[in-house]
C-alpha cells in the first residue's frame, strides 16, 4: 500500500522515495548500483530490502528512474 493512515509515515513510499531522490541527486554519476544505493539509504534511514524494492518500483512507475546498463539504476531527472 502506498499510503495508509495506520502505519508510520516514515514507512510510506512517498517519504522513502523522497529520501532516495535526495540521495540520487547528490550522486555525480547518472547510474548507480542497486546494492550501493541500498547501502546509502540504509545509512540515512534503516529499511528492509523489500521496502527498498517497493520504493524503487514506485520511482520507476513515476518515471524518475529506469534500468541502466548492467542492471544499474539510471536517474531520469
Amino acid at each position: 500500500m502506498i499510503l495508509d493512515k495506520n502505519i508510520n509515515p516514515e514507512r510510506d513510499l512517498y517519504y522513502l522515495g523522497s529520501i532516495l531522490i535526495d540521495i540520487l541527486q547528490k550522486k555525480e554519476s547518472k547510474e548507480i548500483d542497486y546494492m550501493d544505493l541500498y547501502i546509502s539509504i540504509n545509512n540515512t534511514k534503516e529499511i528492509t530490502i523489500n521496502l527498498y524494492s517497493l520504493t524503487l518500483d514506485w520511482l520507476f512507475i513515476l518515471g524518475l528512474i529506469a534500468k541502466g546498463k548492467k542492471g544499474k539504476i539510471k536517474i531520469c531527472f
